[in-house]
């Protein structure tokens, strides 16, 4: 069975291991994986707490097993939220992607987005079929979210509330 749930601090470490792991990571810049402090570990968790329910993260399970995260930033001005998604190698390819992204999709929406986004290495063939999957489409970049001086090297994809 697969659950998702908010992340407690009790799922510090599970969180930590899961940013580690250069295969999870690789395709947001950390092929070896990123390496935190339990320090920095508890201060990213207060910072998460502190900001909800603008922002969340959740841990997500399947039989009791940690498989990886799920978590959404709403930008209120904009009413959209960006989202993101990792999971190990041992938990891809079985649904639990479609439920912990779905999940925080959902929440993103009872919270206040009109729009949530993604925004996938071009290269990451698996994430983009999970994310057309689920409704979400190709889009140029809003002009909110490029910088003046980088171009962006991912693609970006919506989905809309409605």
């Amino acid at each position: 069975m697969i659950e998702v749930k908010e992340t407690t601090i009790i799922d510090n470490n599970n969180v930590q291991k899961l940013w580690a792991d250069g295969d999870v990571m690789r395709f947001v810049g950390f092929p070896n994986g990123l390496y935190q402090t339990d320090e920095e570990m508890q201060d990213w968790f207060r910072w998460i707490e502190s900001s909800r329910p603008v922002l969340n993260h959740y841990s997500i399970f399947e039989d009791g097993k940690y498989c990886g995260e799920s978590f959404y930033e709403i930008d209120t001005e904009h009413k959209s939220a960006a989202l993101d998604i990792k999971l190990f190698g041992f938990a891809r390819g079985r649904g639990i992607a479609t439920a912990g992204l779905s999940h925080a999709i959902k929440e993103a929406f009872r919270n206040g987005a009109e729009i949530v986004w993604v925004d996938p290495n071009p290269e990451n063939s698996k994430a983009i079929a999970l994310y057309k999957r689920l409704g979400f489409q190709h889009r140029g970049f809003p002009e909110y979210l490029v910088s003046e001086d980088e171009a962006p090297s991912s693609i970006y994809m919506e989905l809309r509330k409605n």
